[in-house]
């Protein structure tokens, strides 16, 4: 399968922290996911010091270095849902928010947006009955492809695993190693290019040693 993020503008902004974190208690769970995973899809990451939206902002904004830093340290997918990840957000802005007096504004128009996000997916029409076949598949499906299959399915599957483990896992032990490999794989801290060659490179060396 592959899939597009849809943006979709929500009307709430932040100015300062304060802010941020009120509006974070009550934004659609589609912002978290949003703000979070969405970079990886829109190909800046180049141009970001930080991993997730928060953390940017409050470095570039506001000027808060050590917020942007604490914020770019929350690893999302520690997280079993959006509500536990809420929570966590929360409380780092609130502890920064205890250690000092001033709370710095963002300029005018440059307040925090909060966009919720809706994923639209596509059936790419190839269908593979083996796991051997995935080492010549991976090297040729889009980022977005394996954003659906590594990012998103450990948000929709009831394992919380991407789609590769669940598939593997139906064909019983027979590719434990194999799974294990898949499972130390940190699909957050990395980027879309190198999280396919890395998940190509481990199918790659598995089913080359067994040929």
């Amino acid at each position: 399968m592959d899939c597009a993020l849809v943006a979709i503008a929500t009307g709430e902004k932040a100015q300062n922290l304060r802010e941020l974190r009120d509006c974070l208690k009550t934004t659609h769970r589609g912002c978290l996911y949003f703000h979070f995973w969405g970079g990886l899809l829109r190909q800046h990451s180049s141009d970001t010091e930080f991993q997730n939206d928060f953390a940017n902002w409050s470095s570039r904004s506001l000027n808060d270095l050590r917020v942007a830093e604490q914020l770019s340290l929350i690893d999302p997918n520690v997280h079993k849902d959006l509500e536990s990840l809420r929570r966590e957000i929360i409380e780092v802005i609130e502890q920064r928010l205890s250690e000092t007096e001033y709370v710095p504004w963002a300029k005018p128009g440059n307040e925090f947006q909060f966009i919720r996000s809706q994923t639209v997916v596509f059936d790419t029409g190839i269908r593979i009955n083996k796991p051997e076949e995935l080492k010549e598949i991976i090297p040729n499906l889009t980022l977005s492809s394996i954003f659906y299959h590594f990012i998103d399915a450990r948000r929709r599957t009831i394992e919380h695993k991407n789609d590769f483990i669940v598939w593997l896992s139906g064909f019983g032990k027979k590719y434990a190693e194999l799974i294990n490999r898949l499972d130390r794989i940190d699909p957050y801290f990395t980027t879309l290019s190198e999280l396919r060659e890395e998940t190509g490179d481990i199918f790659q060396q598995y089913f080359k040693n067994r040929a």
